[in-house]
């Protein structure tokens, strides 16, 4: 029985090739002979061959091999997932050696015999049905890292603090140190971690994004490292953690603050070891990933209270890029509403203009949920509008906030400052005790403390 594959056999020996062609038939759905090599790139582009055998001599030089070297090359440089099988009446060792150095799956010599080709050919479409595997996989992974990393997104900003971690990622990124980015929530601090990996030299490597915050106690070390099938009860089949995942890349470990100490431990250990372990392995793995680690916590404060390790710490921030909040880059407010208008009416297909008096008024707030709130801000904006001017009155009441604001009194008293600010954010999230909470950098049981205090 034929099975399919497509062989091409070149050489200047006629007899040759209809030997060759009369076996191979037999096994091969298809088989075509040339004795002229400068028609090779013109007939792989036609019949897009699995397996080439090419005379290593030809009349122009019949004893080097340099010919077939050269074609060898040529066929490669085309398509490298062609398998080539050289052949040679002047076969020895040195020849076959550095055929099969410069790219040949395997050797054999003239006259052949006729079970030593066949065999020769039956792994050479084995290795060439590996290759397309392999090839497949490649693709898929590009594709794969290309979803994982998102499309470029653009972090923008004029303000001199702005600039200033501008100038930070462009110094860090070229080089492998380990980065902590800290910052308020909705400051951008993962898109400042995907700036560092796609400025960097690992940037079409893929980008591996682990919310350290998500992960159970249980789990943590089967995440981050992988498991072995049958190293706990629910693992059913092998796993690979995030650190082989982003292997070449970069790994970004975001909220690393919430990470308990035992877990901190394990984390430390596999960073200074660059090594990991997967749970119920015996054989340790090298790590080749590019740290960015990120907080919205004080980890100096952390270390201080016992809550994060010093040696943790040490060992992330070689260096420290801090995003600063919107409230201290008010110049960048209206450029960011700017670009986000534009972003959202082409998203929803609309065409929107702001007010001048309209950005002013959006400039004086305080968006203490940062960027991010500002750009689901526009967005609903965009979605409510009905009239050709940018309505938004839909952002969060924000002239009520924005009067609130101006409207409040003017004390220095710290505790009245105290109250006065609790109120507002309560306010501006409607209630919402947890978002209020996060945006004032308190735990719901110490804004609750307040609440009670101030009678609120």
């Amino acid at each position: 029985m034929k099975q399919t594959g497509r062989v091409l056999v070149v050489d200047d020996n006629i007899d040759i090739l209809t030997s060759a062609r009369l076996l191979l038939k037999k096994h091969y759905s298809l088989v075509k002979t040339t004795d002229e090599p400068q028609q090779i790139t013109a007939l792989i582009s036609q019949f897009d061959f699995d397996v080439i055998v090419l005379d290593m001599n030809f009349t122009q030089d019949a004893m080097s091999g340099q010919e077939g070297f050269h074609w060898l090359k040529t066929i490669l440089s085309i398509n490298p997932s062609i398998v080539v099988i050289m052949m040679t009446a002047y076969g020895d060792i040195k020849l076959a050696v550095d055929a099969i150095k410069a790219g040949a799956s395997d050797f054999i010599a003239k006259p052949w015999q006729n079970d030593q080709l066949l065999a020769s050919m039956a792994a050479a479409f084995q290795h060439s049905d590996t290759k397309k595997v392999v090839d497949q996989l490649t693709r898929q992974t590009r594709g794969l890292s290309h979803a994982m990393n998102g499309e470029s997104q653009t972090f923008i900003g004029q303000s001199s603090a702005m600039k200033q971690v501008f100038a930070t990622i462009e110094k860090a990124a070229k080089t492998d140190a380990n980065i902590l980015i800290t910052g308020e929530s909705g400051t951008g601090k993962e898109l400042v971690a995907r700036a560092i990996h796609q400025a960097s030299l690992r940037a079409n490597k893929t980008f591996i994004n682990v919310d350290m915050g998500a992960i159970s106690e249980s789990l943590f070390e089967s995440e981050l490292f992988g498991h072995k099938k049958g190293a706990f009860t629910d693992a059913k089949s092998d796993r690979i953690g995030r650190f082989e995942l982003a292997r070449g890349g970069s790994l970004f470990l975001d909220e690393l603050a919430n990470l308990p100490l035992n877990q901190q431990a394990k984390l430390l250990t596999a960073l200074q070891n660059r090594e990991i372990t997967p749970v119920g392995g015996v054989k340790s793995f090298a790590i080749d990933i590019r740290l960015i680690s990120a907080t919205n916590d004080n980890l100096l404060a952390a270390v201080d209270n016992g809550r994060f390790r010093q040696d943790l710490l040490y060992r992330i921030n070689t260096i420290e890029i801090r995003l600063p909040p919107l409230r201290e880059r008010k110049d960048d407010i209206p450029l960011l509403i700017n670009y986000y208008l534009k972003h959202f009416c082409q998203k929803y297909n609309r065409e929107l203009v702001i007010n001048a008096s309209d950005i002013q008024k959006l400039s004086r707030y305080s968006w203490p949920g940062n960027v991010r709130e500002l750009c689901h801000a526009i967005e609903r904006a965009v979605i409510l509008t009905d009239s050709d001017s940018l309505d938004i009155s839909s952002i969060i009441n924000i002239k009520q906030s924005v009067n609130n604001e101006d409207n409040a009194p003017k004390t220095f008293d710290l505790e009245k400052v105290e109250e006065i600010t609790i109120a507002s954010a309560l306010n501006h999230f409607k209630g919402n005790v947890s978002q209020a909470a996060k945006a004032l950098g308190l735990t719901r049981g110490a804004l609750y403390r307040r609440l009670d205090k101030y009678e609120l």
